[in-house]
């Protein structure tokens, strides 16, 4: 029963916010309410939890579409759907942000202030930004359980985190060493391996010698890191040098003393420079290594603020940069430079805030990757990793990525987790203070709450990174270390993991997707996802990375309030394909919200036509009278059903969205809303339109829920959501069909309705004139003749058909030849004057066919031009050559 009549415009302005919260009053975002089986298997998503550093931006609009896709989907499957919310406190990005806050507003830095008021600076600034993200992700129609929300720097996450620290700390997996680390001068601390970005640069590679008689020359890109070099490492097999290996060279260099071991290592290149590689092994893990094996001198040159140390002499205090242009001076003032060229190398920057990284020796904490671990039957957590996705419990989607998982994991070093900031979980480690007050820091206290007599004792003051409680997130979100007692799970952790998917963009796949699986291997002793469903990066028109600063950056919000959240969703799935990145730019989200304003019409003129009341489909005992048309339709939806399943549940979202639309667009309202206007079998055809309707409202839902749940609000039995019905089933499809077996008929009828449409438009025939039709096919002749109307009504522009079995050729007549049907339209043309408009057209057809074919058998242009630009001019050469030989066959029909 129709509750009320449908406006005439959509209007997602006045109905998004009242759906979401008809959802959420509902309670049906928790699976703790869904009325279901005890037995009903579980779907579960872990949102990849937002930086609080700023508001949503496309990207998070895409994965949050992706994600309340397949919630949607399974939930309408009856699995008992959980997607957990949550934000991240991204400790170095959200205190780079608020230290750069504070300084513009008060001049004053963190250090001014203090670690207690700046971190009260800090919490006050994510209450804003936190309310902002969840307020964005709820305009995006996320079916998110509220109930169940967490933070990454919450009271039960830093219990969890500290449980981890500890149990990994007792098993010897956490260790505190000294080796060199990533350092970033401008953030004042570590990165790990994968937070630090490379940027192609030119740079300057000098050649020279340390003194005058050292008998080798060296070529190096950072001459300021010379000064504490303490050997020269050069290749076994390197001829040139082999007298020198073993030897000890002392001299001065640029006024410092040096004492220079010449020492053999296989991995140096022959042919890079000179053969031979100053060893600093302060600045360089490579060199670090040689210096372990070959017990050098370890010589710091270059401090924490990115300086170079203060017994340098003329160097201390200097910037790198400084440093680098006083020994390039000292160094041709003493005729020792010997050759200076430029080269394109890689410069190794913070991901955070751009800062060149400094290689620097540093006693830090660590995660030991590779150390055998009792509780993972002595494998290691590296180990075990690379297991889970070689024996495929872990899926990678697409596949491709599984390759680079493997080869990240295998090279993959410890792990450094502890951050010399103020913001984040603070490391579990408390040192004991001496009787002067002092740390002695041989005595340490690791545990989950402090220790007794904390006067006693002090803090470590740094903290852990970021990734290592996000790392923790599928298990902690459910309940961990709560619901794990001795080996077993109970609870949400029982009942949600391990999760099903991990959908996220390709670009962190190192940099939280393998410490997910290592933490939940060593944590709970599964993986935490099955598949892991890897997205692109969100682009503008050009293929230019959307930002800020470019001005090319699209703010969600207000295309939502422009166009409306389901044409967004749509712009963000149609067109989007696993691990590849999708361009996006208001026409086409605009071009979606013309779509669902055309399904809104679709409905509107289907609620006029039908009543819906309620009874359940006929079977076919009922002596339904259907005609092929009917027959068509009720398989093409028979088969989107079967299809799009397939396709959710395959992740071809892309795939699904595309069927979708062109059934919606193309078969139902092109072709059979319009047949059903004048077919008299309206007993039928309202059967039909209200099965067709509500199915295709459910396999919409998931792509765009506000429009298919509003519509569903006006025509539903009763008061059930959109989001809690059935997922369509083919059932009903074939009870109709059953004995049905002329399914093709109505595609001849479509083929010859859509050759003669394109036989006037082609011949330019006025759209008003109305022209006779004569037909002759003896195979589809019953076909044709019982769907005379059909030829006429659905603007084909026909007057009057003749059909029959045969005939004579009919002069003066567009002749079409389509599936066994000869097609003669009846028109009054002048001869000449059509012949001499076909061979100028052909002219022009042929010339630009010839410069499509020049251009595409150019190789520069087929190298250097985007691959769409080539598809589209290979495509237009192919619809050339059709038209060319569709005009040909025509003028040979007139003369």
């Amino acid at each position: 029963m129709i509750k009320e009549k449908l406006p005439k415009q959509y209007n997602p302005k006045k109905t998004e916010n009242y759906i979401y919260k008809k959802w959420e009053n509902s309670g049906y975002f928790n699976p703790d309410n869904l009325n279901l089986s005890k037995n009903a298997p579980s779907y579960t998503i872990v949102l990849p939890p937002p930086n609080i550093t700023d508001k949503l931006h496309l990207g998070h609009s895409s994965m949050l579409a992706i994600e309340d896709l397949l919630i949607r989907f399974h939930r309408m499957k009856g699995y008992k759907t959980l997607w957990i919310p949550g934000t991240d406190h991204a400790a170095i990005a959200t205190q780079n942000v608020v230290e750069k806050k504070i300084l513009k507003e008060t001049g004053k830095t963190r250090h001014d202030l203090g670690r207690e008021k700046f971190l009260k600076e800090v919490w006050d600034f994510l209450k804003t930004t936190q309310t902002t993200i969840l307020k964005q992700t709820r305009k995006m129609g996320a079916s998110l359980d509220w109930s169940r929300e967490a933070f990454t720097l919450d009271k039960q996450r830093q219990k969890a985190v500290a449980q981890m620290f500890s149990e990994m700390y007792k098993e010897g997996v956490i260790y505190q060493g000294e080796r060199i680390v990533n350092w970033c001068p401008r953030c004042h601390s570590t990165l790990a391996d994968d937070e630090v970005e490379h940027q192609k640069q030119k740079a300057k590679f000098y050649t020279f010698k340390y003194w005058k008689g050292f008998p080798i020359s060296i070529s190096t890109t950072r001459p300021e890191t010379k000064l504490g070099d303490t050997a020269v490492a050069v290749n076994p097999g390197d001829r040139r040098y082999q007298k020198y290996i073993g030897k000890i060279f002392n001299g001065k260099f640029c006024g410092l003393s040096l004492k220079i071991k010449i020492i053999s290592d296989r991995e140096v290149d022959m042919n890079l420079g000179t053969g031979a590689l100053g060893v600093t092994p302060a600045h360089s893990i490579t060199d670090w290594k040689m210096a372990e094996k070959n017990n050098l001198e370890i010589k710091k040159v270059i401090n924490g603020d990115g300086k170079i140390y203060s017994e340098f002499k003329d160097f201390s205090g200097l910037t790198t940069k400084k440093a680098r242009e006083l020994v390039i001076e000292k160094l041709k003032k003493d005729n020792l430079l010997e050759k200076e060229e430029e080269i394109e190398n890689s410069l190794s920057v913070c991901y955070r805030c751009g800062t060149a990284i400094e290689p620097l020796p540093s006693k830090q904490w660590f995660v030991s990757v590779d150390k055998k671990i009792k509780r993972l039957h002595n494998k290691s957590l590296k180990d075990k990793a690379i297991e889970v996705a070689t024996n495929k419990q872990i899926s990678f989607i697409p596949s491709r990525f599984k390759k680079k998982y493997i080869n990240w994991m295998e090279n993959l070093h410890d792990w450094c987790i502890s951050r010399q900031i103020w913001f984040g979980h603070r490391i579990p480690v408390w040192y004991k203070k001496n009787k002067s007050n002092h740390l002695a820091k041989k005595e340490i206290y690791v545990g989950i709450k402090p220790p007794k007599n904390i006067q006693n004792w002090k803090q470590d003051e740094d903290v852990l990174d970021t990734w290592f409680s996000s790392g923790m997130w599928t298990f902690s979100t459910l309940g961990w270390p709560d619901n794990f007692k001795n080996g077993k799970k109970y609870g949400d952790l029982n009942n949600f993991h391990p999760t099903q998917v991990l959908e996220t963009g390709y670009e962190i796949l190192t940099l939280w997707v393998s410490r997910m699986i290592m933490m939940s291997l060593f944590a709970v002793g599964e993986i935490p996802f099955e598949n892991v469903y890897l997205h692109g990066m969100v682009l503008d028109e050009h293929g230019k990375k959307m930002s800020k600063s470019k001005g090319n950056g699209i703010d969600p919000i207000e295309v939502i309030d422009k166009f409306g959240t389901d044409a967004v969703r749509l712009s963000l799935l149609i067109g989007n394909t696993p691990g590849n990145d999708l361009r996006i730019n208001e026409k086409k989200i605009e071009g979606y919200r013309n779509f669902i304003n055309k399904l809104w019409n679709i409905n509107r003129y289907i609620l006029s036509t039908v009543d819906f009341n309620g009874k359940k489909t006929p079977d076919d005992k009922t002596g339904l009278n259907l005609t092929i048309s009917d027959i068509w339709i009720l398989n093409k939806m028979k088969s989107t059903i079967i299809q799009t399943t397939s396709d959710i549940k395959n992740y071809k979202f892309s795939q699904a969205g595309e069927r979708l639309y062109n059934f919606t667009y193309r078969d139902f309202a092109d072709w059979y809303l319009e047949i059903s206007k004048f077919e008299k079998n309206k007993k039928e055809k309202n059967i039909i339109l209200e099965i067709i309707l509500k199915d295709l409202l459910k396999l919409w839902h998931p792509f765009i829920p506000f429009i298919t749940e509003t519509i569903w609000e006006q025509i539903s039995d009763n008061d059930d959501l959109l989001m809690i019905s059935s997922w369509p089933k083919t059932k009903k499809y074939s009870l109709l069909l059953k004995n049905k077996t002329n399914y093709n008929y109505f595609e001849i009828i479509q083929k010859t309705i859509i050759a003669i449409r394109n036989a006037r438009a082609e011949n330019k025939i006025n759209p008003t004139e109305k022209i006779d039709a004569v037909l002759y096919s003896k195979k589809h002749f019953d076909t044709l003749t019982n769907s005379s109307i059909l030829l006429k009504k659905l603007r084909t522009g026909i007057k009057s058909v003749e059909i029959k079995r045969t005939g004579q050729k009919i002069n003066n007549a567009i002749y079409i030849k389509e599936n066994d049907i000869d097609i003669y339209l009846i028109i009054n043309i002048n001869k000449e004057k059509e012949i001499e408009r076909v061979v100028k057209e052909l002219s022009n057809l042929k010339n630009y066919t010839n410069i499509l074919k020049k251009k595409l058998s150019n190789k520069n242009f087929i190298k250097k031009a985007p691959k769409q630009i080539v598809n589209n001019e290979k495509n237009n050469l192919l619809k050339s050559k059709e038209k060319i030989t569709k005009l040909e066959k025509y003028l040979k029909n007139l003369e």
